[in-house]
């Protein structure tokens, strides 16, 4: 076992705590006691910023990092941003990774996306799947950023001797999600539309695409206890699949988040709109055969997820119609 896991006052910098993810990170590390948490937010580090990275690393000498900092987006926003997605990605990590680096990190954690993975790739996705075939279009310049922050961990490993780790989560939702509708992805996107119709007694629902591409999904709140697992157990230049080792079509998922929110409308789907990749479910045999398994399921996950958006946005524990 590694030092992280018996040294609770080392210090951990978490890298986009704010986020899905680092919030996750930072919720579970407090929850096991670390009490040496480094956090900063956009506003006041900003992270494509070389010389501000470097002077942070020098004052704060964080031991640990989880970079979970990065611009982040369903379709919408990959379509639409694609320059903003690519280079601010691209910024954050090389800036992150090289500095962990000149200021002596022990460990990193870099994560990444299933999205990295070819789109046609056989299925379930093995890790070494990576660079095996053309991406996926409507995400590809967050695809080549996230390939490329692991590329650059192997080569900090091999060149220097880091302890550079990258894992690669499948979709993920829970607490901390986005819900714009512009810029979030399918989940959280989908559990504001069948509420927004609940309230204002709509008829139906419009989901993008035909309903048939299968999804997994796993609660944020279960990637972070990867997380924390891999940087006690794991160290390595192979990517790491993190998942819930089964997915299920668009359509059915659309189906259990009516049930949740209690719509009694109709669903629709938009044929003109992008499916995106037909299929993503990761083989995680590799984190399994380490003896690491999720714990929410995904009927769970969905209800605690309702509860946190309810109350984010003022409405408390809503009402079932």
């Amino acid at each position: 076992m590694s030092h992280f896991a018996n040294k609770l006052s080392a210090s951990v910098y978490v890298a986009g705590h704010r986020g899905l993810v680092g919030s996750a990170i930072v919720r579970l590390l407090t929850q096991r006691g670390y009490n040496s948490i480094i956090m900063k937010s956009s506003g006041e580090l900003d992270l494509r910023r070389g010389p501000e990275v470097d002077d942070f690393f020098r004052k704060q000498r964080p031991e640990y990092v989880f970079l979970a900092a990065g611009r982040v987006g369903g379709i919408y926003a990959n379509s639409s941003y694609p320059a903003q997605f690519i280079y601010d990605n691209l910024m954050i990590q090389s800036n992150v990774i090289d500095a962990a680096f000149r200021h002596r990190v022990k460990k990193l954690l870099f994560l990444g996306s299933s999205c990295i993975y070819p789109r046609c790739a056989p299925q379930p996705i093995r890790e070494e799947y990576l660079l095996t075939g053309a991406l996926e279009p409507t995400n590809e310049p967050y695809a080549v950023a996230k390939i490329a922050g692991i590329k650059m961990c192997q080569a900090y490993n091999q060149q220097y001797g880091a302890d550079f780790i990258s894992v690669m989560p499948t979709n993920l939702y829970g607490p901390e999600d986005n819900f714009n509708p512009e810029t979030s992805h399918v989940l959280p996107a989908l559990i504001r539309k069948f509420h927004e119709a609940r309230e204002r007694g709509g008829d139906s629902v419009t989901v993008w695409g035909t309903g048939q591409p299968r999804r997994e999904f796993l609660h944020v709140d279960d990637l972070a206890d990867a997380c924390l697992f891999l940087m006690r157990n794991y160290s390595g230049d192979s990517p790491v699949n993190a998942g819930a080792g089964e997915d299920l079509p668009i359509s059915e998922l659309a189906g259990m988040i009516r049930e949740v929110v209690g719509y009694r409308g109709e669903i629709r789907y938009d044929h003109s709109k992008p499916d995106g990749a037909p299929r993503k479910l990761l083989d995680v045999s590799r984190l399994r055969n380490m003896g690491w398994q999720p714990k929410i399921s995904l009927e769970e996950g969905l209800k605690s997820t309702y509860q946190w958006y309810l109350r984010s946005t003022g409405q408390g524990a809503g009402t079932r119609l």
